[in-house]
């Protein structure tokens, strides 16, 4: 099978130029002879050429507007041009390349030159377009690879989530729902551009799943306090509080063995925070205010409604009002008062999320 021959279009208002030009390329390629820049663009709009070879000096639309025109269209931007001139300065060489041209060429031509350079640019038209193809597919790979990867993470980090549920299985489906009604929380706050500067930051890809870890700690808390089917005794209350520490530290440990990564600080916030009130009466280091991380002041929220909503075998569950209620009335108290104003208008949909997960 032949090769397919490469079109060069030979942009020039002398005829005897586009005549020799055409004689000279056209036992190579196929050749379009065109008098004019318009009637460049008429034939650009059904033909792609390899290379356009592009007289500076024409009358009406000259080679300098021509490929000012052809650099601004995303369709023709890519296609190589030399211009063709008959001026020695440097000057104009300089202009032409500093917009887009990739060669000169002098006329009257000189065969072999002119079949040279041509040859060599299209060359390098072809080695890019096969490099920009490569890279395309690379990076292919690459984001399939990485897709690959934050699938297994997730799966495992699905599993110890759901070893920690197994463990308590007094809670039910409280990792599932938490993680919705935290998904809630933060595409509110980040509509209503309450605490911008920090959630500017965030990565919304891992911040909401790294969620799932923020009960990790309960791993290290002994089955008889975990599942004890009745009040803690103020000992037994102290080991539970314990689970921040031990998220902490778990997680700690997965980072020594891992390039540091958002995943993991949002789940160290979320472990370590999720306990801690606004007033400063929460655990494990009483941190007040604002020294909470955003991560944890939002979990908090999340968690205590899926409590109070929540069986227990010392208490019944509230209803969704008055769950509602009680994080409403813990404004400045337990909660962020603003983070509060976020709550409210969800309220329904946390009820929504309640009933489904249930």
């Amino acid at each position: 099978m032949a090769k397919e021959r490469r079109i060069i279009m030979l942009v020039d208002d002398n005829t005897t130029n586009l005549t020799t030009g055409k004689n000279i390329l056209g036992s190579y390629y196929n050749v379009f002879p065109i008098p004019s820049g318009a009637q460049l663009f008429e034939i650009l709009a059904r033909v792609k050429p390899d290379l356009i070879l592009l007289d500076i000096i024409m009358p009406g639309m000259d080679g300098y507007e021509v490929i000012k025109k052809l650099k601004a269209d995303p369709k023709t931007v890519d296609i190589p041009v030399i211009f063709l001139t008959a001026r020695s300065d440097t000057g104009s060489e300089l202009d032409g390349l500093s917009l887009g041209a990739i060669d000169y060429i002098a006329k009257p031509f000189s065969p072999p030159l002119l079949l040279k350079r041509i040859e060599n640019h299209l060359l390098i038209s072809s080695q890019r377009t096969e490099l920009r193809a490569f890279n395309r597919d690379l990076q292919g790979k690459v984001n399939e690879q990485t897709t690959q990867i934050l699938e297994l993470q997730y799966a495992v980090i699905n599993a110890i989530a759901g070893m920690v549920e197994f463990r308590d299985d007094i809670t039910g489906r409280h990792i599932s729902r938490t993680q919705q009604y935290l998904n809630l929380l933060v595409n509110k706050l980040i509509e209503s551009g309450l605490y911008k500067e920090e959630t500017e930051k965030w990565d919304l890809n891992f911040l909401v799943p790294s969620a799932q870890l923020h009960d990790v700690g309960k791993i290290g808390i002994r089955d008889s306090i975990l599942n004890k089917p009745g009040r803690f005794t103020d000992e037994e209350y102290d080991d539970m509080k314990n689970h921040t520490i031990y998220g902490v530290q778990a997680i700690e440990e997965i980072a020594k063995t891992t390039r540091e990564h958002k995943f993991l600080a949002y789940a160290k916030n979320f472990a370590g925070t999720h306990h801690e009130k606004w007033d400063g009466t929460g655990y494990p280091e009483g941190l007040k205010g604002l020294e909470i991380p955003l991560e944890g002041r939002l979990m908090a929220i999340a968690d205590v409604y899926d409590a109070l909503i929540s069986e227990r075998p010392y208490k019944d569950p509230m209803t969704f009002k008055e769950a509602e209620q009680v994080i409403i009335e813990g404004s400045g108290t337990q909660f962020d008062p603003a983070l509060i104003e976020i709550f409210k208008p969800l309220a329904e949909n946390f009820a929504g999320i309640a009933q489904e997960y249930l």
